[in-house]
């Protein structure tokens, strides 16, 4: 009988997109190559990517960088919020800071959001089958990589929002049989120099 194995899911949000989201920056191209770069060695078996432009683009770049594995879109990892909080799920001081944000996402997003990602949760978390080690990259956005964060060490649903991630840097998550998921680490902008590495992140959590 075939057994389960390790899953490394392997979390990047996209480069640094122009300001009409429709393309990569030159600093969102050149990131998206030092991803690549520092991923060369690592032993992935797919590439997914959000169906924007500025996720698209990222994969390319990325899998232009080592060979035998090409990106594959994905609707799952689009971006979209992935739960919808009640007022009296968030902290009092902070709720209506993050309802305002919620409210300002188009309705169809708000809608589509926490379908789409149960279903991501589904599709990209949790061991494999089979009996070799699966390591897999998806390029998405910052809330589905918080989703996903929020999801491995078992927090609160709404706990999605407040994690913040930056342009092309890399959260890594283990799911081994039979123990709990562990973020090896969240975040991880150490393959870009420091001018890369602000793009895409609140200039207040820069430290």
């Amino acid at each position: 009988m075939t057994g389960t194995a390790t899953r490394y899911l392997y979390l990047a949000r996209h480069g640094e997109a122009t300001a009409d989201e429709s393309a990569l920056t030159d600093r969102g191209a050149r990131q998206s190559v030092l991803l690549g770069e520092r991923l060369r060695h690592s032993p992935l078996a797919a590439v997914h990517h959000g169906p924007l432009p500025r996720a698209e683009q990222t994969a390319r770049l990325i899998c232009d960088q080592f060979d035998g594995v090409r990106p594959q879109p994905s609707e799952l990892a689009g971006d979209y919020p992935p739960y919808l909080p009640r007022r009296e799920e968030l902290p009092t001081d902070s709720a209506d800071a993050f309802l305002a944000h919620l409210a300002q996402i188009p309705a169809e997003e708000r809608e589509r959001g926490p379908e789409l990602a149960q279903a991501a949760l589904v599709r990209f978390a949790g061991p494999v089958d089979g009996d070799e080690p699966r390591h897999e990259l998806v390029v998405t956005h910052a809330f589905l990589i918080g989703w996903f964060v929020r999801a491995a060490l078992d927090a609160p649903k709404w706990r999605w929002m407040g994690l913040n991630h930056a342009n092309a840097a890399l959260t890594v998550i283990r799911y081994a049989p039979g123990q709990p998921a562990s973020v090896l680490f969240f975040n991880d902008t150490g393959h870009l120099p420091a001018d890369l590495r602000r793009p895409g992140f609140p200039p207040d959590l820069c430290v």
